[in-house]
């Protein structure tokens, strides 16, 4: 019986998987793949290409938006499925840590980004919690969705790194104008208030899995 349960669980995973909300995040992991492709052939500081540089900027912010559009659809028609909250997140996670990952690889070369530390946290996490909610699956279990943390999570780390992503600093050629600087602050304040929401909702996901909130309360 056990076993004919989680099966059917398993099953369940793809059920819906052609409504309009999945089809959307699926469109984001494709809008994903052509940010990386613009962002790294750009080169540093928009060395080979700006034009391609101020593209990979704009993709990615189309693409964080597609984050916001799913999950209303998804609410609005009804049309929340297992393979959504799990996808979802999945799709965000290759938009973030991508972007991290190779605008570290840049740190070198002098671009405003940030460093290996911080890069290493988000995608330690990130990816730890990747990893559970498939073995969550795997246990016949259902998809915890995001917490309101986890949202806001998202939401910062996606305004800060679109900040990052956009060469607005071409426009202040050889100089560092106070705009410019006050620029870098607000947007290194929301990558590492990101950082913090991160590293809370990634405990949070684990106490609400493995019950370790309920296990104080008894």
């Amino acid at each position: 019986m056990v076993q004919e349960q989680t099966q059917s669980e398993k099953k369940s995973l793809w059920d819906g998987w052609n409504a309009p909300p999945n089809l959307v995040t699926f469109l984001r992991i494709i809008l994903v793949v052509v940010f990386l492709c613009l962002y790294v052939n750009a080169g540093p500081w928009g060395s080979r290409n700006m034009g391609m540089r101020w593209w990979a900027g704009v993709v990615f912010i189309i693409a964080a938006s597609t984050d916001k559009i799913d999950g209303w659809m998804a609410r609005k028609y009804n049309q929340v499925t297992e393979l959504g909250k799990l996808l979802d997140p999945i799709a965000d996670k290759l938009l973030i840590l991508g972007t991290l990952i190779v605008a570290a690889c840049f740190t070198e070369l002098g671009n405003p980004v940030l460093g290996w530390i911080a890069t290493a946290l988000f995608c330690i996490r990130e990816i730890g919690i990747t990893i559970m909610r498939f073995f969550v699956i795997e246990e016949g279990g259902k998809v915890i969705a995001a917490s309101q943390a986890g949202k806001y999570k998202t939401l910062t780390q996606c305004i800060g790194l679109g900040m990052l992503t956009l060469p607005v600093w071409s426009f202040a050629g050889l100089s560092h104008p106070l705009w410019l600087g006050l620029y870098q602050v607000l947007m290194y304040t929301l990558i590492y208030f990101a950082l913090i929401l991160c590293l809370y909702s990634g405990w949070e996901y684990l106490s609400n899995t493995f019950g370790w909130g309920k296990q104080k309360q008894a």
